[in-house]
């Protein structure tokens, strides 16, 4: 990367030149009687990089030179976080089809046409023109500001797949396209034979025969716009993370009370049942502290698989810890209530610590009031000679983990004040020049 250069080049303009711009011409007894000097003029030429600030570090921006000059080309648009809040309402497929109706009725023929014949092939032109612009541009405006997959956020394009289904999304835009085109086209076919008509009853009849196949048409595929609708209000509800506020994200098999701790940390209210995946996507939750806001994220169990086998669900908390800046609280249940193993809990903690080790980390034993007993009935000789630590995990969780009840209230005070640390210390992770480092890759 070069720095900036400056380079220096000097001229002596020409004597004429200086006396047209200066006073001295203007009186000739002054010429005499004065020395002139030649002027030394400098110029000076500077040549820049541009820059472009990602995750707080100066990146280059990319250049296109031609000739002497430097062409400075326009950075990739990348979207932030939120574009789903800014998608346009969607009417419901009949309401476009009453709408335009009612609006193509009202419209009267161009005023001073006295011919009748004329009068009402230009009636229906207009009408059926009317018509087919009031069905036509809504779904225009649709494809135009429901935003391109390719430019969202890696978190919400994985959002839109794992929960809309892979190409679902571009489909039914492209049906909305198609539904559009049809559209257009027919209608500019009948509003042309409409304006040839010979006389009023022919005219009569080509209006009500196009206005007929325009309504035929958009009945028969106006379901796509009500996918679309679908679609919108699905993506609308979807919860907005802002990525510059810390966030904590609690990770867990199914049903180790990671709802619970959301409830007890947070804003939050997810559902608590005591069944497995009761979340049953991601549910965000805000914590205020020293007049500082804070988020919490609330995501569906891991069970112990590879990513190739997971559920759509298990892909949504993979994506969190992929494309998020996001500290992480993994919850232990070791009671034997939840449904999985601790062997299987402690692998896919093992694995996935691993996998997102540049994450901040808390690890935390929930239900430690169920404790008391201890919960042999999971240990074996194999899962031991397999995994030699997970003696000591079976006893007291990972090394240094906080050891909670909600039932009791036992070390919720620890926690929260540990929370707040871990916030922090995020805060100023996000903060740092160093946080834009790779984060890995989500394997769906």
């Amino acid at each position: 990367m070069s720095s900036s250069l400056f380079q220096l080049c000097w001229q002596i303009p020409s004597n004429k030149l200086f006396f047209r711009s200066s006073k001295f011409s203007r009186d000739p007894k002054l010429i005499s009687n004065t020395t002139i000097y030649p002027v030394l003029c400098f110029c000076k030429a500077m040549q820049t990089a541009t820059y472009e600030v990602v995750n707080g570090s100066y990146i280059p921006g990319p250049m296109a030179k031609t000739g002497n000059q430097v062409k400075v080309c326009p950075s990739a648009k990348v979207e932030k976080v939120g574009a789903f809040q800014q998608l346009p309402m969607v009417m419901p497929s009949i309401d476009i089809l009453h709408s335009a109706l009612k609006k193509a009725k009202r419209v009267s023929p161009t005023k001073g046409i006295a011919n009748i014949a004329k009068r009402e092939r230009n009636r229906g032109a207009k009408q059926l023109d009317a018509f087919m612009k009031e069905l036509a541009v809504p779904l225009r405006t649709y494809i135009e500001n429901f935003p391109n997959r390719k430019h969202l956020h890696p978190y919400e394009r994985s959002l839109i797949e794992l929960t809309l289904g892979d190409g679902n999304y571009d489909e039914v835009l492209g049906n909305v396209n198609e539904l559009r085109k049809r559209v257009v086209s027919v209608g500019k076919e009948h509003a042309s034979l409409c304006s040839k008509s010979s006389s009023k009853k022919e005219a009569e009849e080509r209006l009500t025969e196009g206005m007929k196949k325009l309504e035929e048409i958009f009945n028969r595929e106006r379901n796509v716009v009500d996918d679309l609708l679908t679609i919108a209000k699905t993506l609308r509800a979807m919860p907005v993370v802002d990525l510059e506020k810390p966030t904590v994200c609690l990770v867990g098999a199914p049903n180790v009370g990671k709802s619970s701790l959301v409830r007890v940390l947070s804003t939050g209210r997810p559902e608590i049942c005591n069944y497995p995946f009761t979340t049953r996507g991601i549910l965000m939750g805000h914590i205020t502290l020293n007049y500082q806001h804070f988020q919490v994220t609330d995501t569906p169990g891991l069970l112990k698989r590879c990513d190739e086998d997971r559920n759509n669900l298990e892909k949504l908390t993979l994506a969190v810890l992929s494309n998020l800046p996001t500290a992480v609280l993994y919850v232990h249940d070791l009671s034997g209530e939840c449904g999985t193993s601790p062997f299987h809990q402690f692998t896919t903690y093992k694995e996935i610590k691993e996998r997102f080790s540049n994450h901040l980390w808390l690890d935390v034993v929930s239900k430690c009031d169920l404790l008391l007993e201890s919960p042999g009935t999971f240990i074996s000789e194999d899962s031991v000679v397999e995994q030699p630590d997970f003696a000591s995990y079976l006893k007291l969780g990972p090394t240094g983990a906080i050891h909670v009840s909600v039932k009791s209230s036992l070390g919720l005070d620890e926690l929260k004040d540990k929370v707040h640390e871990l916030l922090v210390s995020q805060l100023s992770k996000i903060n740092s020049p160093k946080s834009d480092q790779e984060l890995p890759e989500l394997h769906c």
